[in-house]
């Protein structure tokens, strides 16, 4: 029990300093320092630019070594699982492209808080081998978020819209994937005048969303911030039966235990990523649906998040 709360507390935390960066971002739409249209305008950059440099970053920040390449293959596997189990599992719900919305409701299904909620979890109840585990998820994430959810996102509201590859493949995503993985495996150092400016752009990713957040609540609404049913179903798909579904795998198959299973599960557990408005400005989708669903199963998931890293240590 002492273990739980210990686990909800942290999780509090996160959500906590989370969101006075976004208070922040809703103080400034409201005095005019930095509106929804500036943040719309910050938009491109966020996508080109600062979001590539935090991939080519998890590749150049990840150790490899011959006694943990079994680990990380295997938590880049779950990670993968993760988001193949919420794209099943958010199909009976959002499935009328005609309602733009549901472009949305989709990617906040499937798409989790990794970066910002999982790893500094991970790090607090596994120490540096839950964040090597979650780096390979990280990974995985932007290599399914660029290409899936890409194409979710562009093609709501159009029931007749057609995979294109191409327009999927040569994206800021996959495109920093094929500069880092490189790297990655071939285990080569560059030099810090080039990986220090990578990672200080990269380091803008969490403030400047979370602002630009902030901006888009303003405009949205708070008041209607617990009103929207489909919401709880994204709640409902996202921090309970994604991770419940991926952890019964985990457990009939038997492939993995201990801190790695932990660390699969607080992936798996995850709330809807903040990538969710990025690419709902992106795409020209309602931001403010955007911005009170990643809300509202962000406050959610700090009663879920423990209770399913107790499901692991059990």
């Amino acid at each position: 029990m002492a273990l739980f709360w210990q686990n909800c507390l942290i999780a509090v935390k996160q959500v906590v300093i989370l969101y006075i960066i976004v208070a922040g971002g809703y103080v400034c739409d409201k005095t005019k320092v930095f509106t929804e249209k500036t943040a719309r305008a910050c938009n491109n950059l966020l996508f080109y630019a600062i979001t590539p440099c935090v991939i080519v970053n998890s590749f150049l920040t990840t150790e490899l070594s011959a006694d943990t390449a079994r680990g990380l293959v295997l938590a880049a596997g779950c990670a993968a699982l993760t988001h193949v189990m919420g794209i099943i599992l958010s199909l009976p719900f959002f499935r009328d492209t005609k309602k733009p919305n549901n472009g949305i409701f989709k990617f906040a299904s499937v798409y989790g808080n990794m970066g910002y909620m999982a790893l500094p979890l991970a790090q607090a109840v596994l120490g540096s081998e839950g964040v090597f585990y979650c780096s390979a998820g990280i990974i995985m994430f932007q290599v399914f978020c660029f290409t899936h959810g890409a194409w979710v996102m562009s093609r709501g509201g159009e029931a007749n819209a057609k995979f294109a590859p191409k327009r999927l493949l040569l994206n800021p995503g996959v495109i920093a994937v094929c500069i880092g993985l490189p790297l990655f495996l071939l285990r080569l150092k560059m030099p810090e005048v080039l990986t220090k400016p990578i990672s200080f752009v990269g380091s803008m990713n969490t403030p400047l969303a979370m602002l630009m957040l902030g901006t888009y609540i303003s405009n949205a609404g708070m008041k209607t911030l617990f009103k929207n049913k489909e919401q709880y179903l994204v709640a409902a798909v996202k921090i309970i039966a994604v991770p419940l579904a991926v952890y019964g795998v985990l457990r009939l198959t038997g492939l993995v235990t201990g801190a790695l299973l932990t660390a699969c599960i607080i992936q798996a557990s995850a709330p809807s990523a903040n990538n969710t408005v990025m690419f709902a400005a992106k795409y020209d989708r309602d931001t403010g649906v955007a911005a009170k669903t990643v809300s509202f199963v962000s406050f959610a998931s700090v009663l879920t998040m423990p209770v399913m890293i107790a499901l692991t240590q059990i």
